[in-house]
């Protein structure tokens, strides 16, 4: 008669202990996530290049290979810079902004002077981008970490000359702004002067334009104009990116534009 008694006892609070278990499971399961329980690591890579430099074409190939190995996880991004420009060709995709940019980040990384081919990974590290083993050595360190924040787009809408969308944000919001950059998928050149004359050069990647977004709150609207330079049979993406005053990286996501 003990032997039940204490059989039963067992019973109950075995089940009672099961009950909560399962009670604890549920609300694990309807809490909110927050950034850090929920957000996938992402690895932003922003290469410095240019088509009048000859140390650059290695490092937009590599550039591509990494975005095609780590397709989910890596947003690539070539900005071309005017400051070869003198040489003898002008990259059509040059812009001063995009120098300007970079000056910005070699400030912050204490370095004395812009140079290409440079990349940046995430704005917290750079190194001469056309190093395979130092740009697959970040990937691997900032690929194990989770984004700080979340970005996800909705209502993507293409015009002719335009690019509007919804943007909905999570995680801390407090001294970060956004970054939208409208990205040319690829584009073949034949040079005719400067440091790579007479080859011809594939760029992808490229930065076509760039759009500062002050945040407001977790959610807004947004839109560019797209260049005129891009034609209409050229595949473009939109990327936007989530960042610190002191351009760390803190979340991204991208989607590709039908037009």
């Amino acid at each position: 008669m003990v032997g039940k008694r204490i059989a039963l006892i067992c019973i109950v609070l075995i089940s009672g202990v099961t009950m909560a278990f399962k009670v604890d499971l549920k609300l694990k399961k309807e809490k909110t996530p927050t950034a850090s329980e929920d957000n996938t690591p992402i690895v932003v890579l922003e290469l410095f290049t240019s088509q009048g430099c000859s140390s650059c074409p290695p490092a937009d190939a590599l550039l591509q290979q990494m975005k095609d190995d780590y397709r989910n996880a890596v947003y690539a991004l070539s900005y071309h810079v005017d400051y070869w420009n003198y040489i003898g060709w002008k990259d059509p995709f040059s812009n001063p902004v995009y120098a300007e940019k970079q000056r910005k980040y070699n400030i912050k990384f204490k370095n004395k002077s812009n140079y290409t081919p440079q990349v940046v990974v995430n704005g917290k590290a750079h190194f001469i981008g056309s190093s395979s083993v130092k740009m697959k050595s970040a990937i691997g360190q900032y690929g194990a970490i989770k984004a700080e924040n979340r970005v996800t787009l909705s209502n993507v809408k293409v015009k002719k000359e335009s690019v509007s969308f919804n943007y909905k944000l999570n995680g801390a919001i407090a001294n970060k702004n956004l970054r939208a950059v409208l990205v040319l998928d690829e584009r073949i050149t034949e040079v005719k002067r400067g440091e790579n004359r007479n080859k011809t050069l594939t760029n992808s990647n490229i930065v076509v334009a760039e759009k500062r977004i002050t945040i407001k709150g977790l959610e807004g609207i947004s839109s560019m104009k797209i260049p005129t330079e891009v034609k209409k049979d050229e595949k473009l993406n939109l990327i936007i990116l989530m960042e610190t005053e002191a351009y760390d990286v803190t979340a991204a996501t991208k989607t590709k534009l039908l037009r």
